[in-house]
């Protein structure tokens, strides 16, 4: 099988040549891996380890930003941050407001910030060859966060519901608007609509079932029928606890879940398996921290992998990752390569 046959085949529970593979890394573990292994590029990595997918992007064109001190990046909604990767936010824009007017009136992005027109280009390198991720990655619980602040949030929903609804509608406005016109322009080079919110901690979810259903769910149903409209799958990363989540992603019609951490609270692969795996593709479960990161050698890696395997793959749905969508730095790349080497000869 081609890697997007694979891949499509398991996503619509019919039996592969193998289980799909999916690898999320950071650019520092990246270069990392090209040094270790000697192969020159990103790419040739991949198609070293047999990754089934690729992923395209859109392009942020939005005005120019001057950074304030120490900051590293800027949001399209106008939060800079400073730290690893995309780092923190140093500030909070809305965390002094009280009324749906100071949302309404906040600086939004405009859509036409983002420039669609090399996402075909993109795509049809792989064209028909891997399974391919697109559309806007869409954290709008991020975001909400970034621009009120975490724990005001959390107040703000008990005292001022309305002018949170608000904030979520306005945040997940542009995160649909570019998805559409990506998926409009791209017609059928994307298969997977690939968004990420994580909802959980290492002891449970950051937010009840209740709250969930009243701020969350209405942004993630309109990105998770925007995918179904336009014909693709819709597989959103969501790290953390967050178990009693996921009847609700099942009733909104999400497909897959991607890099399910094991060593969370009712995050067990075995019971995740048995109680969704009929209605949601699952991918991940191999545990970043304790087996990829900690694991003494890769022997180890490859026995634990195996045994995640015989749990995940009966029935099919299951694709192979870290429990991590971003393999970071200090991962080592023999235990990468050890995960890796047990899918690929694991005896469905």
């Amino acid at each position: 099988m081609k890697p997007r046959e694979r891949v499509l085949a398991v996503c619509t529970r019919k039996d592969p040549d193998r289980i799909p593979l999916w690898c999320g890394a950071s650019p520092e573990f990246i270069a990392k891996a090209l040094a270790y292994t000697g192969v020159r590029s990103e790419e040739k990595f991949l198609q070293l380890i047999g990754d089934d997918f690729r992923r395209v992007y859109s392009i942020y064109r939005g005005p120019e930003v001057e950074l304030a001190n120490d900051a590293t990046w800027c949001s399209p909604f106008g939060v800079q941050r400073h730290g690893y990767g995309y780092g923190q936010p140093m500030v909070h824009p809305l965390a002094t407001a009280e009324t749906v007017a100071e949302i309404e009136h906040y600086p939004w992005p405009s859509p036409d910030w983002a420039d669609i027109s090399t996402v075909s280009e993109q795509a049809s390198v792989w064209k028909d060859e891997y399974a391919i991720l697109g559309g806007e990655w869409s954290p709008f619980w991020h975001d909400a966060i970034d621009l009120l602040g975490h724990e005001n949030l959390y107040y703000q929903m008990y005292d001022r519901p309305a002018m949170v609804e608000a904030l979520f509608e306005r945040i997940t406005d542009y995160y649909y608007e570019v998805t559409r016109r990506t998926f409009e322009q791209s017609k059928d080079a994307i298969d997977i609509f690939f968004i990420g919110n994580d909802l959980g901690a290492q002891t449970g979810p950051l937010l009840s079932v209740e709250l969930f259903k009243q701020f969350l769910v209405p942004s993630l149903k309109r990105l998770i029928d925007l995918g179904h409209e336009h014909g693709k799958l819709v597989i959103m990363h969501c790290c953390g606890g967050f178990r009693p989540l996921i009847p609700t992603m099942i009733e909104i019609g999400l497909d897959g879940l991607q890099a399910l951490q094991p060593d969370c609270v009712g995050m067990e692969s075995a019971a995740l398996k048995r109680d969704f795996g009929q209605d949601l593709v699952l991918s991940g479960a191999i545990d970043s921290h304790n087996v990829l990161i900690s694991g003494p050698s890769p022997q180890f890696v490859y026995e634990e992998t195996v045994k995640v395997l015989k749990v995940m793959s009966p029935g099919g749905g299951y694709i192979c990752s870290a429990s991590h969508d971003y393999l970071l730095e200090e991962t080592p790349v023999e235990n990468v390569l050890a995960m890796f080497e047990a899918c690929r000869q694991f005896k469905l």
